[in-house]
């Protein structure tokens, strides 16, 4: 168990991980792996969309604010776990759920 514990201390101080972000319909989550795609930490915020103007969507301060969360939930998980802070991650990948999309303008309102 140290050995694994010595090998992704090591993943997590070289950047050899991967962070998924992922905005589901009920929750946005947070999740760092290793190169074997094993689990190292995780977070989450649980948000709901609402009816406006008979469309179904979600508001932009959840985004931001559920994105923040899930992360900060991981990042401390990560120095509860491993005694040390993230500096740099070798890839990130998000996604989101398959019926729902925030359509932006150019200058960022929705």
């Amino acid at each position: 168990m140290q050995m694994n514990r010595v090998k992704i201390k090591h993943a997590i101080t070289e950047g050899e991980t991967s962070l998924g972000i992922e905005f589901g319909s009920t929750r946005i989550k947070a999740v760092l792996i290793d190169n074997r795609y094993e689990t190292i930490a995780s977070g989450s915020y649980e948000w709901e969309n609402f009816l406006e103007e008979g469309i179904w969507t979600y508001n932009l301060v959840d985004i931001i604010t559920g994105l923040q969360t899930a992360y900060s939930e991981m990042k401390q998980e990560v120095e509860r776990n491993y005694g040390i802070t993230i500096r740099k991650i070798g890839s990130i990948g998000f996604s989101a759920m398959m019926h729902g999309y925030m359509a932006f303008d150019s200058t960022g309102s929705y």
